[in-house]
Protein backbone atom coordinates (compact mmCIF):
# COMPACT_ATOMS: atom_id res chain seq x y z
CA UNK A 1 0.00 0.00 0.00
CA UNK A 2 1.39 3.46 -1.07
CA UNK A 3 1.83 6.43 1.41
CA UNK A 4 1.79 9.82 1.19
CA UNK A 5 4.30 11.99 2.87
CA UNK A 6 1.75 14.38 3.17
CA UNK A 7 -0.26 13.76 6.91
CA UNK A 8 -1.14 14.91 10.24
CA UNK A 9 -1.18 13.84 13.40
CA UNK A 10 -2.30 14.91 16.78
CA UNK A 11 -2.54 13.56 20.59
CA UNK A 12 -2.80 15.22 23.66
CA UNK A 13 -1.79 14.20 27.47
CA UNK A 14 -4.22 15.43 30.55
CA UNK A 15 -2.12 15.10 33.49
CA UNK A 16 -2.72 16.66 37.44
CA UNK A 17 -1.17 19.93 36.66
CA UNK A 18 -0.40 20.34 33.19
CA UNK A 19 -1.63 19.60 29.59
CA UNK A 20 1.44 18.61 26.90
CA UNK A 21 0.00 18.58 23.37
CA UNK A 22 1.83 16.42 20.56
CA UNK A 23 1.70 17.87 17.02
CA UNK A 24 2.97 15.87 13.71
CA UNK A 25 3.04 17.36 10.60
CA UNK A 26 4.94 16.21 7.36
CA UNK A 27 5.06 17.33 3.43
CA UNK A 28 6.75 15.99 0.89
CA UNK A 29 10.81 15.65 0.35
CA UNK A 30 13.07 13.74 -0.93
CA UNK A 31 14.81 12.73 2.41
CA UNK A 32 13.66 12.76 6.63
CA UNK A 33 14.08 16.74 7.23
CA UNK A 34 12.92 16.53 10.19
CA UNK A 35 12.38 19.87 12.87
CA UNK A 36 11.91 19.12 16.30
CA UNK A 37 10.17 21.74 19.02
CA UNK A 38 10.42 21.31 22.92
CA UNK A 39 11.02 22.78 26.11
CA UNK A 40 14.42 22.68 26.79
CA UNK A 41 13.46 19.97 29.82
CA UNK A 42 12.65 17.51 27.82
CA UNK A 43 15.84 18.13 25.18
CA UNK A 44 17.53 15.31 26.73
CA UNK A 45 15.00 12.82 25.08
CA UNK A 46 15.04 14.44 21.41
CA UNK A 47 17.53 11.87 19.80
CA UNK A 48 15.31 9.57 20.72
CA UNK A 49 12.44 10.95 19.57
CA UNK A 50 13.98 10.99 16.16
CA UNK A 51 15.13 8.29 16.16
CA UNK A 52 11.63 6.58 16.64
CA UNK A 53 10.16 9.55 14.18
CA UNK A 54 12.72 8.54 10.81
CA UNK A 55 11.80 4.41 12.14
CA UNK A 56 8.23 4.93 11.62
CA UNK A 57 8.12 7.98 9.40
CA UNK A 58 11.01 7.19 6.66
CA UNK A 59 11.16 9.99 4.51
CA UNK A 60 9.43 13.65 4.28
CA UNK A 61 9.68 17.24 5.63
CA UNK A 62 8.39 16.09 9.03
CA UNK A 63 7.50 19.10 11.90
CA UNK A 64 7.27 17.77 15.32
CA UNK A 65 5.97 19.98 18.32
CA UNK A 66 5.83 19.12 22.00
CA UNK A 67 3.64 21.98 24.09
CA UNK A 68 3.22 22.27 27.77
CA UNK A 69 0.51 23.89 29.01
CA UNK A 70 0.46 24.73 33.06
CA UNK A 71 -3.26 23.88 34.26
CA UNK A 72 -2.28 23.88 37.94
CA UNK A 73 -0.52 25.75 40.49
CA UNK A 74 2.64 23.83 39.47
CA UNK A 75 5.16 26.42 37.96
CA UNK A 76 8.74 26.55 37.34
CA UNK A 77 9.16 30.01 37.34
CA UNK A 78 9.11 31.73 41.04
CA UNK A 79 9.45 35.18 42.54
CA UNK A 80 13.32 35.85 43.99
CA UNK A 81 11.94 37.65 46.76
CA UNK A 82 15.28 38.52 48.36
CA UNK A 83 16.09 40.64 44.81
CA UNK A 84 12.97 42.15 44.32
CA UNK A 85 13.15 43.36 48.05
CA UNK A 86 16.52 44.44 47.44
CA UNK A 87 15.87 46.52 44.47
CA UNK A 88 12.51 48.25 46.00
CA UNK A 89 15.16 49.51 48.85
CA UNK A 90 17.53 50.87 45.97
CA UNK A 91 14.77 52.34 44.37
CA UNK A 92 13.62 54.15 47.27
CA UNK A 93 16.53 55.92 47.45
CA UNK A 94 16.82 56.81 44.15
CA UNK A 95 13.56 58.46 44.10
CA UNK A 96 10.56 58.88 46.66
CA UNK A 97 7.21 58.34 45.04
CA UNK A 98 5.67 56.78 48.31
CA UNK A 99 4.09 53.98 45.83
CA UNK A 100 4.49 51.11 47.08
CA UNK A 101 3.03 48.97 43.65
CA UNK A 102 5.25 51.70 41.75
CA UNK A 103 8.17 50.34 43.29
CA UNK A 104 7.20 46.78 42.78
CA UNK A 105 6.51 47.18 38.97
CA UNK A 106 9.72 48.42 38.38
CA UNK A 107 11.63 45.66 40.79
CA UNK A 108 9.68 42.47 39.07
CA UNK A 109 11.16 43.73 35.81
CA UNK A 110 14.74 44.06 36.59
CA UNK A 111 16.99 41.04 36.08
CA UNK A 112 16.87 37.84 38.13
CA UNK A 113 13.89 39.22 40.04
CA UNK A 114 11.98 35.73 38.02
CA UNK A 115 14.20 33.00 38.17
CA UNK A 116 13.36 29.35 36.32
CA UNK A 117 14.08 26.26 37.96
CA UNK A 118 15.21 23.35 35.89
CA UNK A 119 13.22 20.42 36.47
CA UNK A 120 14.31 16.78 36.20
CA UNK A 121 12.39 14.73 33.80
CA UNK A 122 9.59 12.10 35.85
CA UNK A 123 10.43 9.33 34.38
CA UNK A 124 6.84 7.91 34.92
CA UNK A 125 5.82 11.05 33.16
CA UNK A 126 7.68 10.29 30.14
CA UNK A 127 6.56 7.24 30.38
CA UNK A 128 2.86 8.41 29.59
CA UNK A 129 4.48 11.27 27.03
CA UNK A 130 5.97 8.36 24.97
CA UNK A 131 2.73 6.46 24.90
CA UNK A 132 0.95 10.13 23.41
CA UNK A 133 4.08 10.29 21.19
CA UNK A 134 3.46 7.19 19.32
CA UNK A 135 -0.33 7.50 18.92
CA UNK A 136 0.26 10.73 16.98
CA UNK A 137 2.71 8.83 14.87
CA UNK A 138 -0.26 6.38 14.73
CA UNK A 139 -2.19 8.77 13.71
CA UNK A 140 -0.23 10.42 11.07
CA UNK A 141 0.49 7.04 9.90
CA UNK A 142 -3.30 6.50 9.50
CA UNK A 143 -3.51 9.91 7.59
CA UNK A 144 -0.74 9.36 5.09
CA UNK A 145 -2.42 5.25 4.07
CA UNK A 146 -5.95 7.67 3.64
CA UNK A 147 -4.05 10.08 1.52
CA UNK A 148 -1.84 7.69 -0.45
CA UNK A 149 -5.35 5.54 -1.35
CA UNK A 150 -6.31 8.83 -2.78
CA UNK A 151 -2.88 8.85 -5.21
CA UNK A 152 -3.21 5.01 -5.81
CA UNK A 153 -6.69 5.92 -7.56
CA UNK A 154 -5.21 8.41 -9.39
CA UNK A 155 -2.52 6.41 -10.79
CA UNK A 156 -4.48 3.46 -11.52
CA UNK A 157 -6.80 5.97 -13.69
CA UNK A 158 -4.14 7.29 -15.26
CA UNK A 159 -2.27 3.91 -16.20
CA UNK A 160 -5.70 3.07 -17.55
CA UNK A 161 -5.46 6.11 -19.62
CA UNK A 162 -2.04 4.99 -20.84
CA UNK A 163 -3.05 1.51 -21.63
CA UNK A 164 -5.85 2.89 -23.77
CA UNK A 165 -3.81 5.27 -25.84
CA UNK A 166 -1.17 2.54 -25.97
CA UNK A 167 -3.92 0.26 -27.50
CA UNK A 168 -4.48 3.72 -30.00
CA UNK A 169 -1.14 3.19 -31.23
CA UNK A 170 -0.97 -0.34 -31.64
CA UNK A 171 -4.34 -0.17 -33.62
CA UNK A 172 -2.99 2.69 -35.68
CA UNK A 173 0.60 1.16 -36.59
CA UNK A 174 -0.18 -1.01 -39.32
CA UNK A 175 -2.16 1.91 -40.91
CA UNK A 176 0.95 4.37 -40.37
CA UNK A 177 3.06 1.83 -42.18
CA UNK A 178 0.56 1.90 -44.80
CA UNK A 179 0.91 5.65 -45.71
CA UNK A 180 5.06 5.91 -45.05
CA UNK A 181 5.11 3.30 -47.70
CA UNK A 182 2.41 4.75 -50.21
CA UNK A 183 4.30 8.08 -49.33
CA UNK A 184 7.35 6.69 -50.42
CA UNK A 185 5.87 5.00 -53.24
CA UNK A 186 4.74 8.36 -54.67
CA UNK A 187 7.94 9.98 -54.14
CA UNK A 188 9.49 7.66 -56.42
CA UNK A 189 6.67 7.93 -58.86
CA UNK A 190 6.92 12.24 -58.56
CA UNK A 191 10.90 11.38 -59.63
CA UNK A 192 9.69 9.61 -63.23
CA UNK A 193 12.86 7.56 -63.06
CA UNK A 194 12.73 4.08 -63.41
CA UNK A 195 13.65 2.40 -60.61
CA UNK A 196 15.20 -1.70 -59.81
CA UNK A 197 11.68 -2.80 -58.05
CA UNK A 198 13.82 -5.30 -55.86
CA UNK A 199 16.31 -2.96 -55.19
CA UNK A 200 13.08 -0.03 -54.33
CA UNK A 201 11.44 -2.78 -52.08
CA UNK A 202 15.02 -3.57 -50.29
CA UNK A 203 14.94 0.52 -49.40
CA UNK A 204 11.46 0.28 -48.58
CA UNK A 205 12.06 -2.44 -46.11
CA UNK A 206 15.13 -0.97 -44.07
CA UNK A 207 13.44 2.53 -43.65
CA UNK A 208 10.29 1.06 -42.78
CA UNK A 209 12.26 -1.13 -39.89
CA UNK A 210 14.19 2.15 -38.67
CA UNK A 211 10.40 3.66 -38.16
CA UNK A 212 9.11 0.66 -36.53
CA UNK A 213 8.02 0.71 -32.88
CA UNK A 214 7.30 -3.18 -32.11
CA UNK A 215 9.38 -3.18 -29.50
CA UNK A 216 8.71 0.21 -27.96
CA UNK A 217 5.22 -0.98 -27.70
CA UNK A 218 5.89 -4.45 -25.82
CA UNK A 219 8.14 -2.97 -23.14
CA UNK A 220 5.86 0.39 -22.66
CA UNK A 221 3.19 -2.26 -21.75
CA UNK A 222 5.52 -4.37 -19.48
CA UNK A 223 6.32 -1.11 -18.07
CA UNK A 224 2.72 -0.31 -17.02
CA UNK A 225 2.23 -3.63 -15.43
CA UNK A 226 5.10 -3.12 -13.56
CA UNK A 227 4.35 0.01 -12.20
CA UNK A 228 0.72 -1.24 -11.22
CA UNK A 229 2.26 -4.42 -9.63
CA UNK A 230 4.49 -2.24 -7.68
CA UNK A 231 1.87 0.15 -6.69
CA UNK A 232 -0.14 -2.95 -5.54
CA UNK A 233 2.73 -4.64 -3.67
CA UNK A 234 2.72 -3.70 0.32
CA UNK A 235 5.52 -1.76 0.73
CA UNK A 236 5.28 1.76 -0.60
CA UNK A 237 8.39 2.74 -2.84
CA UNK A 238 7.91 6.32 -4.42
CA UNK A 239 11.76 5.68 -5.54
CA UNK A 240 10.67 2.23 -7.24
CA UNK A 241 7.71 4.30 -8.94
CA UNK A 242 9.28 7.27 -9.99
CA UNK A 243 12.22 5.34 -11.75
CA UNK A 244 10.04 2.88 -13.55
CA UNK A 245 8.27 6.50 -14.57
CA UNK A 246 11.47 7.13 -16.71
CA UNK A 247 11.19 4.39 -18.51
CA UNK A 248 7.61 4.71 -19.54
CA UNK A 249 8.56 8.16 -20.88
CA UNK A 250 11.80 7.08 -22.52
CA UNK A 251 9.15 4.66 -24.48
CA UNK A 252 6.81 7.00 -24.87
CA UNK A 253 9.50 9.39 -26.42
CA UNK A 254 10.84 7.09 -28.50
CA UNK A 255 7.87 6.02 -30.15
CA UNK A 256 7.05 9.67 -30.56
CA UNK A 257 10.52 9.92 -32.42
CA UNK A 258 9.76 7.39 -34.72
CA UNK A 259 5.96 7.66 -35.37
CA UNK A 260 6.37 10.06 -38.54
CA UNK A 261 2.96 10.47 -38.34
CA UNK A 262 0.37 13.06 -37.09
CA UNK A 263 -2.57 10.75 -35.53
CA UNK A 264 -0.28 9.03 -33.59
CA UNK A 265 1.76 11.64 -32.75
CA UNK A 266 -1.60 13.40 -31.23
CA UNK A 267 -1.61 10.12 -29.13
CA UNK A 268 2.15 10.62 -27.96
CA UNK A 269 1.39 14.25 -26.62
CA UNK A 270 -1.61 12.97 -24.54
CA UNK A 271 0.52 9.94 -22.95
CA UNK A 272 3.21 12.55 -22.22
CA UNK A 273 0.44 14.64 -20.80
CA UNK A 274 -0.75 11.78 -18.66
CA UNK A 275 2.47 10.72 -17.52
CA UNK A 276 3.48 13.79 -16.17
CA UNK A 277 0.22 14.08 -14.33
CA UNK A 278 1.84 10.90 -12.67
CA UNK A 279 5.21 12.45 -12.30
CA UNK A 280 3.95 15.45 -10.13
CA UNK A 281 1.90 13.04 -7.82
CA UNK A 282 4.95 10.79 -7.23
CA UNK A 283 7.03 13.77 -5.34
CA UNK A 284 4.37 13.21 -2.26
CA UNK A 285 4.73 9.23 -2.23
CA UNK A 286 6.77 7.99 0.61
Amino acid sequence: MIQSMTGYGKSVLQLPTKKISIELKSLNSKSLDLNARMPSMYRAKELGIRKLLAKHLVRGKVDFSLFVEITGEDTSSKINKTVVNEYIKQLKDVINTGDDTEYLKMAIRMPDAITTERDDIDEDEWTLISAEINEAISKIVISRKDEGATLKQDFIDRIATLRRLLNEVIAMDPERIEGVRARLEKGIADLKEKVDENRFEQELVYYIEKFDITEEKVRLDNHLDYFTSTLNSDESNGKKLGFISQEIGREINTIGSKSNYAPMQKLVVQMKDELEKIKEQLLNVL
